[in-house]
């Protein structure tokens, strides 16, 4: 019988049973390694266990590693690193001789196929890493199947399982634990060497990423992931990127100063190696045997921030049942935070916490580190931290928004020791301090003001405010949701972004109109935002007061429906009343003229009108190559129906329709004419008199496309009194014609992007297919414009490869 405590010592003591008490391994065909936080092949625990167990089972082992779309925080930033790492690995695993077989989630690759691995497999092995979701995905499989599954401590130099309990204090932690690091600090580590030639089942449910040659940027590309938070390119995944990292620092002294810099983050103190430990593609254990035989007070200092203090964090979410709530943080701390729940504060939306609008120099500063770099410095994530309570609700929001900013930005978030940082934010691994303070009580306050005070602030700045690695121009032609969504995420990201609009404001067919005092809501009149994706973003936008719920996800502008427009183009460089008339090359870049004989330069340009509209601008494009050809036709191939939009005011009561048929303020019939219509005097700040907006539907909209709007409004004005059965006196009727209204068929794609010749384009068209049913229109276009900028950024870090 397979057991733990047949395996060597050193190997013994890091592993945790997961297995169901009915688990077997007789009738396995292979060892599973089922790679995750451990993305190397050399001083890797938990690959020797899976090699020492195939050598006792005689059985072959190899390596599974997979890429879910639907971890937590799933995006381009977290898929790009770990996907670099991936590579590293599979070439490390071929180096010795070790199957390995890479499973990439994405469309027309999905499926339960570690599941159905483990069916005929006599053992599974993983890394041990106890924080959501990786530990209950673990207990999740040894549930769901009939053999063993082991998890393995690969990130501790003192294993998890021998320290015994969480301990709260760093001090007690480190005594508990001093002869037991004392042993293993400087012991070598000897891999197992495979028993069998490469293997890799000849049946697996999932077609094999070959990693050496893949594209990373576009696989990301196809993910059905945030796109939104690019990945960093100054920051590359993978063991042979974290060793260099490791040796400049060495190499520069650094880790010689480390104890007398560290806190000082206007200079660059300290390793920046936490992404690589988060996911293991460097080996704790031979970073800690070299600062050991190193020495000093610089090295002494390293070694306690790993030893100590990380792994206290790992050690407390190994043995504490929810390390990621509240109740992870100590009595007094949940005490004293709950009494002081009802202090004044001011409270700042998700939004304007993720984008560094809150005002505060300091904060806003660490905050767009962590967006743009994917990393905060140590020191400031203890200031940074201690602010969210001030801004938030109450504790459990505190903790709430603390876990998201810092996993959904960091390259090392979702870590027990990101946990380890946060959870101090709110008293945890301290004590109480007096005297009390507003919102903190006794939990250790730490002012941003003072906090600035002690460092360089402008050279802090200076270093967070440099490029990450992206540094092209870019020109977004036109300002509707998608182009504003697009052109928002690049700005946010560093990059120095213009949008383009023919128009008089920003909004496209998310506009208001103003006829004297009645106002119009004659695009979309309202929106339904549903992706999870967009979440976040609609409860801020909610919170902020730019758009209000009239009904079940039905979503309207709380000033018209511009108003998300106005909102997303707030901090950008927006030029209306500009009509672009054609592009040429210029050089590596693109030359604009504009119908006023302006001309505007670009690096990349990003067309985000409707699709007919953006096919007859790239035709204006001399000696235009394969790529860019084909793109055209892309765009071509869209069909789009117009739509009559009336503007309706007559004199009387609100008809009995109003209480009886409407839902939200809207009107749905199966008439051609009135196909769709909404109230505007029940949207908020509106006139009292009846005023409505009509959508005729699509074919009758195409029938009479030509028509005279004067024609149409009469026509409109009189059915839609006709269908609310009331003797109305009409006081105004205006039609306007959106000539590209509605997507009759789009294409599969997001978005589509020429990195060659830097130019795309995004719309509503993008994830429509062959009908619209997919997304609503808006949020197909909120989508798309994100998912093109998330192009530009892959682009951006497509380390030597051009993504196609």
């Amino acid at each position: 019988m397979l057991r733990p405590d047949s395996f060597p010592s050193h190997l013994a003591e890091r592993i945790t049973d997961h297995s169901a008490p009915s688990a077997s391994a007789s009738s396995g065909r292979f060892v599973i390694y089922w790679m995750r936080t451990a993305v190397r092949a050399h001083e890797n625990p938990a690959l020797d266990v899976a090699l020492a167990a195939g050598q006792q089972l005689g059985v072959p082992v190899f390596v599974y590693h997979a890429l879910s779309e639907k971890y937590p925080y799933a995006s381009d930033r977290h898929h790009t690193f770990i996907l670099e790492g991936a590579r590293d690995v599979e070439a490390e695993c071929a180096a010795r001789d070790i199957g390995y077989a890479f499973h990439l989630e994405r469309p027309g690759h999905r499926g339960p196929a570690l599941r159905t691995l483990a069916a005929r497999a006599a053992l599974v092995v993983t890394e041990t890493l106890p924080v959501a979701p990786l530990d209950w995905l673990t207990d999740a499989l040894a549930e769901a199947t009939t053999c063993p599954v082991w998890s393995v401590d690969t990130a501790c130099v003192v294993p998890m399982p021998l320290v015994g309990k969480a301990h709260t204090r760093a001090f007690a932690f480190r005594d508990a634990t001093a002869a037991l690091r004392t042993a293993r600090v400087s012991a070598d580590w000897t891999d197992v060497t495979p028993h069998t030639p490469a293997f890799v089942p000849d049946d697996l449910p999932f077609e094999p990423l070959r990693l050496a040659d893949a594209d990373i940027a576009a696989m990301v590309a196809h993910c059905e992931i945030d796109h939104g938070i690019g990945p960093v390119p100054h920051t590359a995944g993978g063991t042979e990127a974290g060793y260099a990292r490791w040796r400049e620092f060495v190499r520069t002294g650094r880790l010689d100063r480390y104890a007398a810099k560290r806190n000082d983050a206007s200079i660059d103190g300290v390793s920046r190696m936490s992404a690589y430990f988060h996911y293991g593609m460097v080996s704790t254990f031979r970073i800690v045997r070299e600062c050991a035989a190193r020495g000093g007070q610089g090295a002494d200092k390293y070694l306690d921030e790993l030893l100590v203090w990380r792994e206290l964090a790992y050690a407390f979410c190994y043995w504490h049942d929810a390390p990621d709530t509240l109740d992870a943080v100590p009595a007094w701390a949940r005490e004293t935070l709950a009494r002081h729940e009802p202090d004044t504060r001011t409270r700042h939306s998700w939004e304007t916490l993720a984008r560094s609008c809150t005002g505060d120099e300091l904060w806003d500063t660490a905050q767009q580190s962590l967006r743009v770099h994917g990393e905060l410095h140590n020191n400031v994530r203890m200031t940074w931290g201690k602010a969210i309570p001030m801004w938030s609700s109450n504790a459990s929001e505190s903790l709430e928004r603390l876990i998201d900013l810092n996993h959904r930005y960091a390259l090392d978030g979702r870590d027990p020791a990101s946990y380890g940082g946060l959870l101090w934010c709110l008293g945890q691994f301290d004590r109480p301090f007096s005297p009390e303070v507003a919102v903190l009580g006794t939990v250790r306050p730490r002012r941003s003001d003072e906090h600035q005070q002690r460092m360089s602030f402008p050279a802090y700045r200076a270093h967070v405010s440099r490029s990450a690695g992206l540094s092209p121009r870019v020109t977004v032609i036109g300002a509707g949701i998608s182009g504003l969504a697009c052109a928002r995420t690049l700005h946010d990201h560093g990059i120095a972004v213009t949008v383009l609009d023919k128009s008089r404001g920003v909004g496209g067919r998310m506009s208001t109109r103003r006829e004297g005092t009645w106002q119009f809501d004659h695009g979309a009149p309202s929106i339904r935002l549903d992706d999870s994706r967009l979440l976040r973003f609609v409860e801020s936008w909610i919170e902020d007061d730019v758009l209000r719920e009239v009904a079940a996800g039905a979503l309207v502008g709380v000033r018209g429906m511009n108003a998300l427009a106005k909102h997303l183009a707030r901090d950008l460089h927006v030029r209306t009343g500009v009509h672009v008339a054609s592009m040429s090359r210029a050089g590596s870049g693109w030359a604009i003229a504009d119908r006023e004989g302006g001309q505007h330069d670009a690096d990349i340009v990003l067309v985000a009108t409707p699709a007919p509209q953006a096919a007859a601008l790239l035709s204006t494009v001399e000696h235009a190559n394969g790529a860019m050809g084909a793109l055209a036709a892309s765009l071509a191939s869209v069909s789009m129906l117009p739509c009559w939009s009336t503007m309706v005011v007559f004199d009387g009561p609100p008809p009995t329709i109003v209480s009886e048929a409407l839902v939200g303020g809207e009107l749905r019939t199966d008439s051609p004419v009135v196909h769709r219509a909404w109230r505007q005097s029940s949207r908020p700040g509106r006139s009292s008199d009846e005023a409505w907006v009509v959508h005729s539907e699509g074919n009758w909209s195409a029938e009479n496309v030509e028509a005279e709007p004067a024609v149409v409004a009469t026509l409109v004005a009189d059915a839609l009194l006709a269908q609310l059965q009331i003797a109305g006196t009409v006081r105004h009727a205006a039609a306007h014609r959106w000539r590209y209204a509605r997507v009759q068929t789009g294409l599969d794609d997001l978005c589509l992007f020429d990195a060659a010749n830097g130019i795309g384009a995004c719309g509503d068209w993008g994830a429509a297919g062959a009908t619209t049913r997919s997304h609503p229109s808006v949020e197909r276009a909120w989508l798309s414009g994100i998912a093109l900028a998330g192009r530009v950024l892959g682009r951006a870090t497509s380390r030597s490869r051009p993504v196609p």
